[in-house]
């Protein structure tokens, strides 16, 4: 039986990563997470409790800080899993603006971890390594998005840190053979999502009828971004993996790993997202705008991916951006607890 190990599966887009390996296919999965951070224990239950009997039996869970190494005990029950999707990072701009020591080491410790366990498994299909846009800096409002490999050039401890990832991953691709894959995507958004996120902050100040802040520049431009359902993100990276097993390096003919940009179908603004989800929930909408990026240069303005590889693959979101923003704002409503 294929066996899949996830990193982060307690998190707003980890926990989408297992319940899309648990309704798509008959694999087993390891799920672990540290807990620590923004894993929360309740979303892995909240999602095993509304799923069958089948569906449970085949989840592993792992507590575990990937900080620290796996045992030996610890690798002699994983070294035989087919892929690897490691999700887990600490991912907050400002936190890691605010404490950027403790933040990359700890990200860039964990990628080390889970690379060391990864040499150690003997039959490893694909080790995808889950990424961001923001390790290739700012896009301008209308462009076409940064295309793979396009120059990185990060903007924040975060985005260091997780272009730190990305060439430690690449090195063990190159010097052991790990089969790499390389995504990067950008502005999730889900069920259970964390109440610091700006999909939940908005929704929160519309539902108690209060004011949204919208970022803009000190010359009217207001941030945007493309933004993406994780389930998508999810069933993207599935995708990836039924297309085979990751590529090895050959010297003077494959000279770095596979790389692809998961590209939700909708780019808004600030003010487009707060407005769409205002009019998804039926109830007014009041802005403020706010200069929030004058004295943080860290904050970038703008994101954009260019998705035409995976589009040209044959993959498109399952599920557009209205449809999966609106499923989730009325999951929300249900289930208050989760934006309190």
């Amino acid at each position: 039986m294929t066996e899949v190990l996830i990193t982060g599966a307690g998190g707003a887009i980890g926990i989408h990563m297992l319940a899309t390996v648990l309704q798509q296919t008959n694999w087993n999965v390891v799920a672990t997470d540290s807990f620590r951070h923004k894993g929360d224990f309740d979303r892995i239950t909240t999602l095993l409790l509304g799923l069958g009997y089948d569906a449970r039996n085949r989840v592993h869970i792992l507590p575990h800080d990937l900080s620290v190494p796996f045992s030996r005990r610890q690798v002699d029950r994983l070294h035989h899993v087919d892929y690897i999707i490691n999700l887990a990072s600490l991912s907050d701009v400002e936190d890691s603006i605010q404490e950027p020591v403790p933040f990359i080491m700890n990200n860039t410790a964990l990628v080390l971890n889970m690379l060391e366990l990864a040499r150690q498994c003997t039959g490893l299909g694909a080790f995808v390594q889950f990424s961001t846009d923001e390790v290739y800096g700012p896009d301008v409002a209308d462009g076409d998005g940064h295309p793979e490999w396009d120059t990185i050039l990060p903007s924040n401890p975060y985005a260091a840190s997780k272009a730190a990832q990305e060439a430690i991953a690449i090195s063990y691709w190159r010097s052991y053979g790990v089969p790499i894959v390389i995504t990067n995507t950008m502005n999730n958004f889900g069920e259970m999502q964390g109440a610091d996120k700006y999909p939940v902050k908005v929704q929160k100040a519309v539902a108690d009828g209060r004011t949204v802040e919208v970022h803009t520049s000190c010359d009217g431009q207001i941030g945007s971004r493309h933004y993406i359902h994780s389930a998508n993100a999810a069933d993207a990276v599935l995708f990836i993996l039924r297309r085979g097993d990751a590529y090895r390096h050959q010297s003077g003919q494959i000279d770095r790993p596979d790389r692809y940009n998961i590209v939700g179908d909708a780019r808004l603004d600030n003010l487009e997202m707060a407005q769409k989800i205002a009019e998804l929930m039926g109830k007014p909408l009041t802005v403020r705008h706010v200069n929030f990026h004058a004295d943080r240069p860290g904050h970038d303005l703008h994101y954009g991916l260019d998705g035409s590889k995976m589009k040209a693959a044959g993959w498109k979101p399952p599920e557009s951006f209205d449809a999966s923003m609106a499923r989730t704002i009325a999951w929300q409503k249900a289930n208050k607890e989760w934006i309190s």
